[in-house]
């Protein structure tokens, strides 16, 4: 049976405190063959460092969410550039917009978009997006940014097809998540039936968004199986050539091989 790889995950976040250890055992117990976790803020950043010293199938990605951003100005970002550059993650992120919370000016979330877009491109790293309710500046940023294309993927994909269709002319691939599995959610799972197979991820983003089995309940990295399956069915594709084909794309993406 191929193994899966559970593209995006917070294990540094406290609804994992109590059982941390015991997540990632029934992760990799479950199937999994590695877990990238991501890091949103300084702080996170430390504590995925630290977890993922203790497993080498435990990959960081490490960067400013764009709801963090009021802990960043330009007299701390050089000291935040270089710890990056000394810890070297994955990719960088979770970057983009969020339109949805509204918690911090749009004009910084664009300022530190393209500053975390150009330090990836120095550091020739992937950059994963965070995109809510802001898919159009988003895409247009990513475009007036990466003019020559990008290498990452658009984390959480929550939009419609001609928005997957666009961010895969970029050279973004898309990541499914748990919401995939929802029964009202026609317009995602055409995305999802439609995209290039050599750009599909899946993750959890866990412990949000659980698929529906587990629906209002702490999700984990073990759940990844579930929106495999979904993305199997909506394909007409057997599940272990779904999972080796996904699993695949995060190695290379991520270059996990090389780490």
């Amino acid at each position: 049976m191929a193994g899966l790889i559970d593209t995006h995950a917070h294990l540094d976040f406290d609804r994992f405190d109590e059982d941390r250890d015991e997540v990632i055992q029934r992760a990799f117990d479950g199937g999994l063959e590695a877990i990238v976790t991501v890091g949103t803020n300084f702080k996170s950043w430390e504590a995925v460092w630290e977890i993922v010293q203790g497993d080498p199938r435990i990959f960081p990605i490490m960067g400013y969410h764009p709801c963090e951003l009021n802990e960043v100005d330009e007299t701390n970002w050089p000291e935040l550039v270089a710890w990056l550059k000394e810890h070297r993650p994955v990719a960088i992120g979770e970057i983009g917009l969020d339109y949805y919370w509204d918690t911090v000016p749009h004009e910084k979330q664009y300022e530190y978009f393209r500053k975390q877009i150009h330090l990836a491109q120095e550091m020739e790293l992937p950059i994963a997006i965070h995109c809510r309710d802001a898919y159009p500046d988003c895409l247009r940023m990513i475009r007036e940014e990466c003019p020559n294309g990008v290498r990452g993927v658009m984390h959480c994909f929550s939009s419609d097809r001609n928005h997957a269709e666009e961010a895969v002319e970029l050279g973004l691939h898309i990541s499914f998540g748990g919401p995939l599995t929802y029964k009202k959610n026609d317009d995602l799972r055409e995305a999802a039936a439609s995209a290039p197979l050599d750009r599909l991820l899946i993750e959890t983003d866990s412990p949000f968004l659980a698929p529906q089995a587990f629906r209002g309940k702490r999700n984990e990295p073990a759940h990844v199986r579930y929106t495999a399956e979904k993305l199997a069915e909506l394909r007409g594709m057997d599940f272990n050539e779904l999972a080796q084909a996904t699993t695949e794309n995060a190695k290379r993406l991520f270059q996990l091989g090389a780490n």
